[in-house]
């Protein structure tokens, strides 16, 4: 217990800059009802104390290890394995990895930050989801027996994209999976020398929009089948129309810029996330 009571008291004291709240928030809660939203912060304390207990107790060599074997780069910055564990709790299986950048700049603090809030809100929320499926199904008449085995997956991890002496582009994914599936993206494309977040107009110049929107555009009409199917929606049915600041992306190692959109918003589910290379 003593080895909880410090990693967690560890985890509650790291702070959290108070320019990040407004926006991340916004961001983990954006589409849901005002019922998640309440229910998301009741259960957040709950569920970032579980995954700090799991991390003490079970994976401080995984944490050591992931440190260990990632190099330091050009002295500025390394992304390590913050939390890594595999457990099961109460029907929900948890496979979690969260990244943590080590680096002297400021912006490496923020971002640590805004990716340990919107993790421990994805945890609520999916404990929040299963028990709400749980008493639904038992309030329609379901049985114990029939209730049988099921359970939930919840998935957070993250892959590093790209990285140089100074740069780094990553995504971390969190997703939930049971009767439906759910899966959220979030991009951080950062230079460590500059203390900044690297922007579309950054790597793709002062004409980015018109650069992407052609390339996009170019990439969907390709998509059409010889009878004329593609699983992208029309723009007046809700598909692309155009990038903004607030368009997803990516640099790869080769330096391509790929823009991506959430699943199913600009094309059918089949289609999964939509990324679109340009150039």
């Amino acid at each position: 217990m003593k080895n909880f009571d410090r990693a967690r008291e560890a985890y509650e004291n790291t702070p959290i800059p108070q320019e990040l709240d407004q926006r991340v928030r916004a961001g983990i809660q954006q589409g849901r009802k005002n019922r998640r939203q309440r229910t998301v912060r009741r259960w957040l304390s709950a569920a970032a104390c579980f995954a700090v207990l799991v991390a003490a107790l079970n994976v401080s060599p995984t944490i050591a290890k992931a440190a260990a074997e990632v190099p330091v780069l050009g002295g500025l910055f390394r992304v390590m394995t913050f939390i890594s564990y595999d457990a099961s709790d109460g029907g929900i299986n948890y496979v979690v990895s969260v990244p943590r950048l080590e680096s002297d700049a400021d912006l490496a603090g923020q971002v640590n930050a805004a990716i340990r809030q919107r993790v421990d809100a994805h945890t609520a929320r999916a404990r929040q989801d299963w028990a709400d499926y749980k008493e639904a199904f038992f309030a329609t008449g379901g049985t114990e027996e029939e209730w049988g085995d099921r359970e939930m997956d919840v998935f957070v991890g993250y892959e590093v994209m790209s990285q140089t002496d100074t740069q780094v582009s990553f995504v971390v994914t969190l997703a939930e999976g049971w009767v439906s599936s759910m899966e959220e993206r979030y991009y951080y494309n950062l230079d460590l020398a500059e203390d900044r977040v690297l922007t579309l107009q950054d790597v793709l110049g002062k004409d980015w929009v018109e650069i992407c929107n052609a390339s996009i555009q170019e990439q969907i009409a390709a998509s059409v089948d010889e009878e004329g199917f593609s699983y992208f929606f029309a723009p007046e049915d809700g598909g692309f129309t155009t990038v903004d600041g607030d368009t997803g992306f990516y640099i790869r190692e080769d330096g391509t810029v790929v823009v991506a959109f959430p699943r199913y918003s600009i094309a059918a589910g089949a289609a999964g996330t939509p990324e679109f290379p340009i150039g």
